[in-house]
Parts: structure tokens; C-alpha cells; sequence
């Protein structure tokens, strides 16, 4: 689906998120011009735009934190105006940066969270986490210790207790280095592939790309494309196709010169000196 379709009222009914004429202002500043789009269940849909194009205000939306000056939105089924408490127990929302206790240990983030949440053996959901995100062997570490990937891991596992059905991701990723960045890309992955819907707002288009079933760019507060990333690549010219020698892109040098956690040429340098 692209720009200037109306979403079928099947669809809207098996959807996740449904969002349909959003608008939102602060004061004489109009961010948001009349937002449309639907997520489908158990999808990853990428919400892709500069900054300042309204990413972050359409999330606060979603999640209750902003109320809209006109328009729908409806999450899980449930109006974020007239039913925000049904909403709130029916998302996740992580921020653009890691909302983790330093002090304490990664399980022992967990274990209060799921404590918080009042929910039955805290210790034994804390471990499942940890071993679902790759974090067993650190999890009685201090967060102070963990690296921003495995600190990002943590947070979006944290977010994950009491199994919400959706999850918002604002930029999850920013000021990541790559390796950290590829380590949160596939704990996305992963989500979505257990059922989990995901909204990922992000302003790097590789992200997008490797991530998003769909991919909707918003710019100066409106949708102006929607669709997957063959749509999107649809509306350029063919590429002229020539032969050329395939060369290794600079991830392939990355992960092979740090992959298994950088036991393989660890001890390189490029361009050093002797």
C-alpha cells in the first residue's frame, strides 16, 4: 500500500495499530498533519524520517504519553483516547536510550520488573529473558559493566515482561557502534518472530531496510510514502544492470575482522604503524 489508499476495513480489523488522520501541534508548530497508517500483527513496520518530522510525537500517541489534536489511533484494538488503560497493558515502549539500573545486576533489572508487574516466579522469568537475549553468562554482572549493545539488549528485554502483544522501539540504536547496532537488529528479529508486533521509529535507512516488513517515510508531519521495500524501490527508474566485480561491503570486513566476539583477528591493525 502507498500514499492515497485507504486501508480496507478487514485490514483495520486485524490490525495491530491503526492510525488514521493524526494531527498534532505545539503551540503555532505543526508537527503532525494528518497521520495515516496500519501495522499488521506480528509485523515490523518502520516509521523512517529526519529529525524533527514527528517520529517521537507519533509514539507518545500511540503509548498514551501525548494526546492528539485530531484524528484516531487504536492499538491492539483499543482507542489511545477513550481506552488508554487497556492500551498501557497492551504495549511496551523503549526509548532512545537504555532505561537500565546501573547498580544492579542484569537479572537483577529483571527480577524487579517482573516484581513491579506483581507477576508469579520473577527469578525464573528473569532467566528466560536472559537466556532469550544472549545475556545468561552476564546476567549477575553490574549493568555498569555491560557494553550499549548488551545494555540495549537489556532494556528491550525488560520491556518484554508480561509478553506485551505490541512494542514501540523509538530509535532504539542511537548511539550504538555497528557491532552493538547488529546485536539489537536481531534481538527485533527475534520478537517479531515470536508474534510480538513491533513499530520501530528510526532516521538510519540501513535500519529500515534490514529490519521493516514495512517501511513508512514521515516528512514534515505527513506519510509520504508507505509500502515494503520492493514498493519502495519501485518507484525509481530500473537500475542500468552492468557487470561489475562484487566487492566485500565494509560490514562483511567488520564482522569478519571482530566476529565470535572478536577472537578472529583481533590483533589486526589497518593502517597502523609498526
Amino acid at each position: 500500500m502507498l500514499t492515497g489508499m485507504s486501508i480496507p476495513p478487514d485490514q483495520v480489523r486485524g490490525s495491530a495499530i491503526h492510525v488514521q488522520g493524526l494531527e498534532k501541534s505545539y503551540k503555532e508548530l505543526q508537527v503532525l498533519r494528518g497521520v495515516d497508517f496500519d501495522v499488521a500483527r506480528g509485523g515490523i513496520f518502520a516509521l523512517l524520517g529526519s529529525n524533527g518530522a514527528g517520529k517521537s510525537t507519533v509514539v507518545k500517541i500511540l503509548s498514551t504519553l501525548l494526546k492528539a489534536d485530531a484524528g484516531t489511533a487504536r492499538v491492539n484494538g483499543f482507542d489511545v483516547a477513550t481506552q488508554p488503560a487497556e492500551v498501557r497493558e497492551s504495549i511496551s515502549l523503549t526509548g532512545q536510550f537504555a532505561a537500565v539500573d546501573e547498580i544492579l545486576s542484569g537479572r537483577e533489572n529483571l527480577v524487579l520488573v517482573a516484581r513491579l508487574r506483581h507477576l508469579k516466579e520473577p527469578g525464573k522469568i528473569a532467566d528466560d529473558l536472559l537466556r532469550r537475549f544472549s545475556l545468561a553468562e552476564a546476567g549477575a554482572r553490574r549493568v555498569a559493566t555491560y557494553s550499549g549493545g548488551m545494555r540495549r539488549r537489556l532494556d528491550i528485554a525488560m520491556s518484554l515482561i508480561g509478553d506485551p502483544p505490541v512494542i514501540f522501539l523509538d530509535e532504539p540504536t542511537t548511539g550504538l557502534d555497528p557491532e552493538a547496532r547488529i546485536e539489537v537488529w536481531q534481538a527485533v528479529r527475534e520478537l517479531a518472530g515470536q508474534g510480538t508486533t513491533v513499530l520501530l521509529t528510526t532516521q538510519y535507512l540501513d535500519e529500515a531496510e534490514q529490519l521493516a516488513d514495512r517501511i513508512a517515510i514521515l516528512h514534515e508531519g505527513r506519510i509520504i510514502v508507505n509500502g515494503t521495500l520492493t514498493e519502495l524501490r519501485q518507484l525509481l527508474p530500473p537500475a542500468k544492470v552492468e557487470y561489475v566485480e562484487k566487492q566485500p561491503t565494509l560490514e562483511d570486513v567488520f564482522l569478519a575482522l571482530v566476529g565470535d566476539n572478536g577472537k578472529n583477528g583481533h590483533d589486526r591493525n589497518v593502517g597502523a604503524d609498526a
